[in-house]
């Protein structure tokens, strides 16, 4: 119990961190006089208490964090900031429960975009801004922000940015300090959310639905302002500047700093991940088009290329945007879409699921296996971007994908046990864990997760955040080796 006292200590640092965000939705139930002032000040005033609270119960515990801490402090914080969050919707919403609460800013801060609520577009301004807050702050990591404020509280980074990106790419520094690093990373988010903010509200939306839906796209979050998401708005203009800024998102954003710092684009194909992308989001927008126009879901290729482009990019990119019911399409469009939301997010992006850097390593790795096959004494090294790719994360990779296939195949069968059909059942697991939003059939675009009993809903929660930390973070937790001294 002694061990984990420091990270609580860090933990009560990071809620009344937390409780700024706040005053985003407090500002905005002013501005617009929605009746929800109290209630989100009520929620700081909680947030702040118990985060000063934790912080002097434990602050003769103060240390700097091991590396086994790191993983139980991202792990927790999540589950922390999420409960902590519903909150101002349980004192707006008196009947909603706090399942579907916790369900709802689970989705926000792991940028999933599912949602359990209905009526969002008479919801009160201040609750659509806290929801896209969620989204926004989710997009690049609670922890990511912490890692640049925690120097300040005496708390060093390192430990936190290793956990909370357990992939390939988390020993790149952008800058010599991890603090400048989150910084700086922080500084392209805001710039690039500014520039669709401007551009969102130049296409014709409202102040509010442009800082909502340019919220969600960095996030690559997928909350909406409206039951029908973006397909409320019926324009094209919309549609593609968010098809824009949500490939944006899907890429790594060391590559859009180094981009900016350097001012020279070509950084942009020297990124082979960039370059795998958006060559497959073009070679499966044009391709399904194609298909879904000869099925006679659209009358012309036009019409079926505006739709598929937009509502493809939205799920390969794991945001979750949708325009139409493409549950409804012939079913291997929305079986690619949804296979797409697995492998296409770049590492380093807002993006979940696989990560394009993982499926290019392995691709390169079952060609190496085939080339052993024929010429067994051959030194064929994997080389991803002209780099060699070291065996040892070679071998990480694939014990994460055996825990990623396992984990859908596992949550998938505990749905259907529940009493979900299977496409529903591997629609909703499938999505969370990408952290993409809208599934298949009952949880389609055309519906929410509302459909869901509260025993399902807790899945998803879970395999959302099993999803955003990557499975490797969460997982390790519940192993034998982590307890032990």
């Amino acid at each position: 119990m002694d061990a984990l006292l420091p990270v609580a200590n860090v933990l009560g640092r990071l809620l009344c961190v937390f409780s700024l965000a706040y005053l985003m939705p407090i500002a905005g139930a002013l501005i617009f006089e929605d009746g929800t002032t109290a209630d989100f000040v009520a929620a700081m005033g909680i947030s702040l208490g118990l985060g000063l609270a934790l912080y002097t119960a434990t602050r003769r515990h103060f240390r700097e964090l091991k590396p086994r801490d790191g993983f139980l402090l991202v792990s927790t914080v999540w589950m922390l900031m999420a409960a902590i969050a519903t909150i101002p919707l349980l004192l707006v919403y008196d009947s909603m429960s706090f399942t579907d609460a916790f369900f709802e800013t689970m989705s926000g801060l792991t940028t999933t975009g599912s949602t359990v609520m209905t009526d969002l577009d008479h919801a009160p301004p201040a609750i659509n801004l806290w929801r896209h807050e969620l989204n926004w702050l989710g997009g690049m990591g609670i922890i990511v922000l912490a890692v640049a404020i925690l120097p300040l509280l005496g708390v060093g980074g390192m430990q936190l940015y290793k956990a909370e990106t357990p992939g390939p790419m988390k020993d790149s520094k952008l800058t010599a300090r991890i603090a400048d690093t989150a910084k700086a990373l922080w500084l392209v988010y805001v710039g690039i959310t500014a520039a669709c903010i401007l551009l969102l509200r130049e296409a014709g939306l409202s102040w509010l639905d442009a800082i909502c839906h340019a919220f969600a796209a960095l996030g690559l979050g997928g909350f909406s302002t409206r039951d029908a998401s973006v397909g409320a708005f019926d324009n094209p203009q919309v549609e593609f500047i968010l098809i824009v800024f949500m490939v944006l998102a899907a890429m790594n954003f060391a590559t859009h700093f180094t981009v900016l710092r350097e001012r020279n684009l070509r950084y942009y194909w020297l990124d082979v991940e960039a370059r795998g992308v958006v060559g497959l989001i073009l070679v499966s927008c044009f391709g399904v088009a194609y298909y879904v126009w000869q099925e006679g879901a659209y009358a012309d290729y036009a019409t079926a290329l505006r739709h598929v482009s937009f509502n493809l990019v939205s799920m390969a990119t794991d945001c979750g945007f949708a325009s139409q019911d493409f549950d409804k399409w012939p079913v291997f469009a929305p079986l690619w879409m949804l296979f797409l939301s697995c492998i296409t997010a770049s590492s380093g992006s807002t993006g979940g699921g696989i990560k394009m850097i993982r499926t290019l390593i392995l691709a390169k790795q079952a060609n190496r296996e085939l080339t052993r096959l024929i010429h067994p004494a051959v030194v064929n090294p994997v080389k991803v971007g002209g780099a060699a790719i070291p065996n040892n994360v070679v071998v990480a990779m694939l014990g994460f994908i055996f825990l990623y296939f396992m984990s859908v195949v596992m949550l998938t069968f505990l749905m259907i046990l529940s009493g979900l059909d299977f496409m529903t059942a591997l629609g909703a697991v499938v999505a969370s864990i990408n952290n993409a939003g809208p599934g298949l059939n009952q949880v389609g675009p055309a519906t929410n997760y509302a459909v869901l009993t509260d025993f399902q809903t807790w899945i998803c929660s879970f395999t959302m955040l099993l999803g955003r930390l990557e499975v490797l973070s969460l997982a390790v937790i519940f192993t034998p080796q982590f307890w032990r001294k």
